[in-house]
């Protein structure tokens, strides 16, 4: 007969395969527990083919680097599906900028210098926000020139954003409660239920590094996990903020659509 300290070390063993299975499964099984599609590998460290830029990205020891001015990098061999998980990972210089957009219009991961740059006095654009739509959690980043890890997962009209291991945003964008946070990125140039684009790594004349950039699809069945996130609180001067921002853009858009004088 096996002694109680046997057995419960057992129980113990048995509890903790448990917890792993049931972790892996909120991101990598099916509701019948069977494994889902594997990442397919858009930057593997070596090459830059598939992705499109005006020669202003190098491969630096292993990682996407931006290297001159010249606009963002795409990968163009195929869209973002509509459902999916996107893994990366990410560092920045002191006080940098710059996004991974992953949907179409002003649809953005947000990259940032919490602690140098302006915008990571706001949650709402800081990093790992949906960027001027919905704040992180919490600031989990790693201090500049240290790896982060990012990951991207939509489904339907759930948004998660992931970093450093930690769910910091998880919300419906159909829900009625988000329905400020919906309209403040319309009326800066995104719709949420638009589809259809191909990731876009943004330069924003910042150093930025990228690499183990991966992706799948989200099969119908798979079963996120829902835990409840609560956004930072925005503060009152960066609402303020926010307000002139989209009034700027609202002139910028009148200027845009009145007539220009014809010449002669």
């Amino acid at each position: 007969m096996k002694s109680p300290t046997s057995f419960f070390a057992a129980a113990g063993l048995l509890s903790a395969l448990a917890a792993v299975a049931t972790a892996q499964c909120s991101t990598g099984c099916s509701a019948s527990g069977q494994d889902l599609p594997k990442f397919e590998v858009l930057f593997d460290g070596t090459t830059l083919d598939g992705w499109q830029h005006k020669g202003n990205w190098k491969i630096e020891q292993g990682a996407i680097a931006r290297a001159g001015k010249g606009g963002g990098i795409i990968y163009q061999l195929k869209k973002i599906p509509d459902d999916f998980q996107l893994r990366f990972e990410w560092k920045v210089a002191p006080g940098s900028n710059s996004g991974v957009y992953y949907r179409p219009g002003q649809y953005e991961y947000q990259i940032l210098d919490n602690s140098k740059h302006h915008d990571g006095q706001n949650p709402r654009t800081s990093a790992a926000s949906l960027y001027f739509c919905m704040a992180p959690s919490k600031d989990a980043t790693r201090p500049p020139g240290e790896w982060n890890e990012g990951r991207i997962v939509c489904q339907g009209s759930v948004i998660q954003h992931w970093l450093n291991g930690v769910k910091v945003i998880d919300f419906d964008y159909a829900d009625p409660k988000w329905a400020k946070e919906v309209e403040l990125l319309r009326r800066r140039g995104a719709n949420l239920a638009d589809r259809g684009a191909y990731l876009h790594l943004q330069d924003h004349g910042d150093p930025v590094w990228y690499r183990n950039i991966r992706l799948r699809a989200i099969p119908k069945g798979e079963k996120l996990d829902r835990t409840p996130v609560t956004p930072a609180a925005i503060p009152a001067e960066a609402i303020k903020h926010e307000q002139e921002v989209i009034e700027r853009i609202q002139k910028q858009k009148v200027q845009q659509k009145k007539p220009r004088p014809k010449k002669g």
